[in-house]
């Protein structure tokens, strides 16, 4: 039996351009509260954690800022890992694999994450 999935608003559609600032948003990953990002690249939205998986940090040294100045890749600003914006795929530099992806779905005119079995809203 597979676990109900919730839908929950992140923002407004025309929040994210392509290569911009992310959207970041706190969910609860593992049991872990952690930061999130949401970017959207070639016309479509992703997120993954705010984790690069070289060292387990934060990657934006400025908040938001993720794209690479050609805006093909999202950058971790501490060590130079690169990794490829619509799947999260390491491509580049000192990675362990990819970023952790969280799905996200768009609807009248707006953006919202999924939850599942490893990924919760932060409960206040």
């Amino acid at each position: 039996m597979s676990e109900a999935v919730d839908l929950i608003e992140l923002c407004a559609s025309g929040e994210l351009q392509d290569g911009g600032p992310a959207v970041a948003f706190d969910v609860v990953y593992a049991g872990q509260r952690c930061r999130a990002f949401a970017i959207r690249y070639e016309g479509r939205v992703h997120a993954y954690l705010n984790r690069c998986s070289h060292v387990a940090m934060e990657m934006d040294f400025q908040p938001g800022q993720f794209f690479d100045d050609s805006g093909r890749w999202l950058l971790c600003s501490t060590h130079g890992a690169a990794y490829a914006p619509d799947s999260g795929a390491c491509v580049g530099g000192p990675c362990r694999g990819g970023l952790i992806k969280i799905d996200l779905s768009e609807s009248d005119a707006l953006v919202r994450w999924h939850t599942g079995p490893q990924l919760k809203p932060i409960e206040f």
